[in-house]
């Protein structure tokens, strides 16, 4: 099998060929259609998280070479002798935020959370879809996707299952609430997407450029605002009251600085973005403001299975995408880094 691996990080991923696996017990070879580039790669590519302050959570677990790739559809090319439900030639997308089996979060479907997880792309010597091939534990993580084009299958894994998630997280609206999708990109045009079909109408959309403010529209969002406009915030907060929630696809200083200042008393800000940096509130203002503030990590198997049913059922539209070969997938990293996608970009072994 050939993969587009890290051998260093922070250095151009490089071409490797090793041998393509055999599955034993319940485990399932899937020969990789397509692989969707998400943002978290990046950061895994670059060896850290940033923490703000110059503090840094390094990525020291991952043993070189690595092959990144969580958002993967692809083929059943050879199955385990106890994998039960499955037949080679199927199409599948891939669930690839597996978790030790064992332990309280996975217990209670959650794998998500897992401490010993094992996800795909993602995890310790657990290689993703960035290569020919790529190996899942068991079929249970493939997932029906119906009629949706393949490359949108794969992208749902994360970029939809991120949005999804966190739009679940928001809760039940009253009337005259609402939510703001705060950065417009690859995940935030999803979280668009499912806001419309949970809330059964379009967010608020906010991002620094106005390009993506314009997508958004066009995909369905009621109103936009510019959040490098220094105004912007309080423009919102005179116009509405104040959001209810404030979904944060950024995750960065400036993005929740944002949220804080658009979100009313009573309110949530749900955390998704990675970008990076850091937070400081006084304490009091927490209760005084009766204000929470949520971390969203993807979703669950089950939210995962709930969302394809709507996606099948054709309750969402489709967000921009395109799709390249495999040995672009270092350019696309440098792309993605540097803001100049939009929708998702999908790889294609």
């Amino acid at each position: 099998m050939l993969s587009q691996a890290i051998v260093e990080f922070g250095s151009p991923l490089k071409a490797i060929e090793t041998p393509t696996p055999t599955p034993q017990g319940t485990e399932v070879l899937i020969k990789t259609g397509n692989a969707g580039v998400c943002h978290s790669d990046v950061h895994i590519h670059d060896g850290y998280f940033d923490l703000g302050g110059g503090n840094k959570l390094p990525m020291g677990n991952l043993k070189l070479p690595h092959t990144l790739g969580h958002e993967i559809e692809g083929e059943v090319v050879a199955i385990g002798p106890d994998a039960k439900g499955v037949k080679v030639g199927q199409h599948y997308a891939v669930f690839p935020w597996i978790g030790c089996g064992e332990c309280a979060a996975c217990l209670r479907n959650e794998e998500n959370l897992c401490l010993r997880p094992r996800n795909l792309g993602c995890s310790a010597n657990v290689p993703g879809g960035y290569a020919t091939h790529v190996l899942v534990r068991d079929p249970k993580y493939l997932i029906d996707y119906g009629n949706t084009p393949p490359a949108l299958a794969a992208a749902y894994m994360c970029s939809g299952l991120t949005a999804f998630g966190a739009m679940k997280k928001v809760g039940k609206l009253g009337e005259g609430d609402e939510v703001v999708v705060l950065g417009c990109g690859g995940v935030g045009m999803m979280g668009i997407q499912f806001a419309k079909s949970i809330f059964g109408k379009g967010p608020i959309a906010a991002d620094i450029d106005d390009g993506r403010l314009e997508a958004a529209k066009k995909a369905g969002a009621k109103a936009t605002y510019n959040s490098k406009d220094p105004a912007a915030a309080k423009k919102l907060l005179a116009d509405t009251g104040g959001a209810f929630a404030v979904v944060d696809f950024v995750g960065s200083e400036a993005s929740f600085a944002f949220a804080n200042a658009a979100v009313r008393k009573g309110g949530r800000i749900i955390i998704v973005g990675l970008f990076g940096g850091a937070m400081s509130m006084p304490l009091p203002l927490f209760p005084l403001r009766a204000l929470s503030i949520i971390g969203s990590y993807v979703g669950s198997l089950p939210e995962a299975q709930e969302m394809m049913t709507i996606v099948r059922a054709g309750k969402v539209d489709p967000i921009p995408y395109a799709t390249r070969p495999l040995a672009q997938a270092g350019q696309t990293l440098s792309d993605l880094r540097e803001g100049k996608i939009t929708g998702r970009v999908v790889l294609t072994p």
